[in-house]
């Protein structure tokens, strides 16, 4: 999971003119952005987009450097609307306070205590999920099993007393509401407030609870009631927003390649290049943002302080100078790990190891349990979004049981 934020418009500079940029749309980046992204990463790695008011960066070797030098690229801006819904946290702070709020939250995620902390949690929900879907012989699998998937391990990982998945899923709809509010510009409607209210009071009676041994008491030892709860909201948007979508997005390229998924389905072994290869072309979070703190050079470019620096993820994945044919989706790719699905630098995933684990188990349970599972033809998706990208739906089709 990757948490990141939407900031708000900052000041415009006067740079040098950026054809390619100025010639890009929003629209056009969330629909299909990517022989945009190929341009913009050939011609002007470093570009200007009027409709961004800000620099999208799109080589790869340019967004490492961008994302791991935090002191002059940083999160830590007013701008930041999560951090204006609920408060200063992991996502929005940098130096010696971030690594404050992270590492008080570091070690359930480590890949041994991941996977002795959430397998079982794991092929609990997907087998429940996948039982009731079985007789049907279709369904629609974002809505019907990635999100819910999602959603439950989250509600796993955060061990909130007295609160079901359901209860989750609404804060979460009504934070992420009020954040996309403010990032437009729009005043934030009182549900997000509420929400978060609500969430922060059970953090309260989380910690409180002498009988609760969660991850939430033991960051309390670390952080105060408030930090906690900020966190909290992190955790919990992350996990549920960028996790169902690499869920999808696996799904979807393996179904829409039927030769990758006969290797797999022949190789389990595959299984893990399938979902790495998926992220490289397809990352659910596609960018993340930092604003540069000092007048700097960047590649071919002259940032200006306060300057918004987007980094798309999602070009920085297919750059030929790293992966060659970088629009093939191939399971065996040797390299494909070093995509930046995942960010990079000090803002690198927190539970990326429980993403990638709630993902194999899933893709594993659904191959193997949904027999000629297949793309219903009558209801073609692809992936969708400016921010996040994923399938708006999912419509499968196998064969059911005699």
């Amino acid at each position: 999971m990757v948490v990141i934020d939407f900031p708000s418009p900052g000041p415009s500079p006067s740079p040098s003119p950026y054809p390619l940029g100025a010639a890009t749309t929003l629209a056009e980046l969330a629909e299909d952005p990517h022989p945009r992204l190929a341009s913009l990463r050939a011609h002007e790695p470093v570009s200007w987009l009027p409709e961004l008011d800000g620099w999208l960066v799109t080589r790869r070797d340019l967004a490492m450097d961008v994302m791991r030098d935090a002191a002059t690229f940083t999160v830590d801006d007013p701008r930041f609307s999560t951090a204006q819904v609920v408060g200063p946290s992991m996502l929005s702070l940098d130096g010696a306070e971030h690594a404050r709020h992270r590492d008080a939250f570091a070690a359930p995620f480590r890949p041994r205590e991941t996977h002795d902390g959430f397998a079982s949690c794991i092929e609990r929900e997907t087998d429940r999920l996948i039982t009731a879907l079985e007789p049907a012989g279709a369904a629609e699998l974002r809505t019907a099993f990635a999100g819910p998937l999602a959603v439950a391990v989250v509600t796993e990982a955060l061990g909130l007393v007295g609160t079901t998945a359901a209860t989750v899923l609404s804060w979460y709809d009504s934070i992420v509401r009020s954040v996309s509010d403010i990032t437009a510009g729009l005043e934030a409607g009182p549900a997000g407030a509420v929400a978060y209210a609500q969430l922060r009071a059970a953090v309260e009676a989380t910690v409180s609870d002498p009988d609760a041994a969660s991850l939430l008491g033991s960051a309390a030892r670390r952080l105060g009631l408030p930090e906690v709860a900020s966190n909290a909201a992190v955790l919990m948007f992350g996990g549920i927003e960028t996790t169902e979508a690499m869920i999808t997005n696996a799904l979807l390229h393996l179904l829409r390649h039927p030769g990758q998924l006969a290797l797999v389905r022949a190789d389990a072994g595959l299984l893990d290049g399938a979902i790495e290869e998926s992220l490289r072309l397809e990352p659910g979070a596609a960018v993340v943002d930092r604003y540069a703190t000092r007048d700097t050079v960047l590649g071919p470019a002259t940032i200006r302080r306060g300057d918004l620096v987007t980094v798309s993820l999602t070009g920085a994945g297919r750059d030929p100078a790293v992966f060659p044919d970088p629009d093939r989706f191939d399971v065996r790719r040797a390299n494909a790990r070093l995509h930046l699905a995942f960010a990079h630098g000090p803002h690198h995933c927190l539970a990326a190891h429980l993403a990638r684990l709630e993902t194999r188990i899933a893709l594993r349970s659904l191959l193997e349990r949904l027999p000629a599972l297949r793309l219903d033809p009558d209801r073609p998706t692809a992936p969708y979004g400016l921010v996040f990208r994923k399938p708006p739906a999912l419509h499968v089709l196998w064969d059911r049981a005699a």
